[in-house]
């Protein structure tokens, strides 16, 4: 690890005017630090945004809208109550993932800004298709060798429109959550859309989100039930009115450089009766497109399988209380609607 300056800013316009061609902003540090000890990243600065005001707490805004500060931690967001009720499958995901001890210094900026976890990405030598090319993307880079968004907490965020709130040097802007990570090119290797410079200040789940929480989960597929990133994942809610599915959202997790969410089988969803075949059709569905990279066609066949079961978990309600094991296809799964 080389030597770097360590800033302090006690306000955002202090941190802004702290930022240099160079520097990284600092959070929780659970994946920056990792990334500098493995010569990953290599910042010379690092600018520590723990003292800034504003960037912490849970609100229900005017509008509905709930926002959730950019230092806010992790384990803080999954336990609150009222954010659980209302958001089910987001506390799940964000339970299914690291570890208690990380989730409880981890924030909800890093977490949607984490780099990918590959060991090729650390290893400036290595070669992707030498390795675990299970960790591979399957959808949205044409077969071309590309490592996965490891982030669980983005994808329910992607699923229910989230938007993250970003100030810069240029001022302050929304970008839909859906839209912050992008596929990297040889030409341009960035993970998200931001800019140089600029900050996460607040994550906001729009008022509809809400109206999907009776039918809401999140599942994922890993090597080990705890600390351990996912292989395939997905998000799935709905509502149901009538017996039919008046609205439904799906978004897969671990496919691609983005979570990948699916508007054309929530298209084929929309006025259905939830069931195994329409459920499967979207699956299908779901994973069209799909390019197996280096042997890894397993993958989109438990993708599909994933985004399936995740459709049926939904369909039968939230749990009344969260699954001890959270997102996990070993979890129990209580009988009792959480919102009846």
């Amino acid at each position: 690890m080389r030597p770097f300056d360590f800033v302090r800013p006690t306000s955002v316009d202090e941190a802004l005017a702290a930022w240099e061609d160079g520097a990284a902003w600092l959070g929780g540090g659970t994946n920056l630090v990792d990334l500098m000890k493995t010569g990953a990243v290599a910042p010379t600065r690092l600018i520590d945004l723990s003292r800034l005001p504003g960037m912490r707490g849970i609100e229900v805004l005017a509008d509905g809208s709930t926002r959730i500060g950019a230092l806010v931690g992790n384990s803080e967001l999954a336990n609150d109550p009222d954010f659980a009720g209302n958001f089910p499958m987001v506390a799940e995901a964000i339970l299914s993932g690291a570890s208690g001890q990380i989730r409880n210094a981890a924030t909800v900026a890093g977490n949607v800004m984490q780099h990918p976890r590959e060991a090729w990405f650390h290893g400036p030598a290595s070669d992707p298709l030498a390795g675990d090319t299970g960790k591979l993307a399957v959808l949205g880079t044409d077969g071309a060798p590309a490592a996965v968004n490891p982030s669980d907490f983005c994808v329910p965020l992607v699923a229910l429109g989230a938007v993250v709130e970003i100030v810069g040097p240029d001022g302050t802007r929304d970008i839909p959550v859906a839209d912050l990570h992008r596929m990297p090119t040889a030409d341009d290797p960035r993970h998200t859309t931001l800019t140089p410079g600029e900050l996460i200040l607040a994550l906001r789940l729009p008022p509809e989100a809400a109206g999907f929480a009776a039918h809401s989960r999140y599942l994922k597929v890993r090597d080990r039930t705890s600390f351990a990133f996912a292989l395939t994942s997905a998000a799935a809610c709905m509502r149901i009115e009538d017996g039919k599915i008046a609205e439904a959202r799906l978004t897969l997790g671990a496919v691609a450089p983005r979570p990948w969410r699916v508007a054309e089988a929530e298209d084929l969803l929309k006025g259905q009766t939830p069931g195994p075949e329409v459920f499967a059709t979207a699956a299908e569905l779901a994973l069209d497109g799909a390019r197996a990279v280096g042997g890894n066609d397993w993958k989109i066949d438990l993708a599909r399988r994933t985004a399936l079961r995740a459709l049926d978990m939904a369909a039968a309600g939230t749990p009344a209380e969260m699954p001890a094991l959270p997102a996990s296809v070993f979890g129990t799964q209580r009988k009792e609607p959480a919102h009846a």
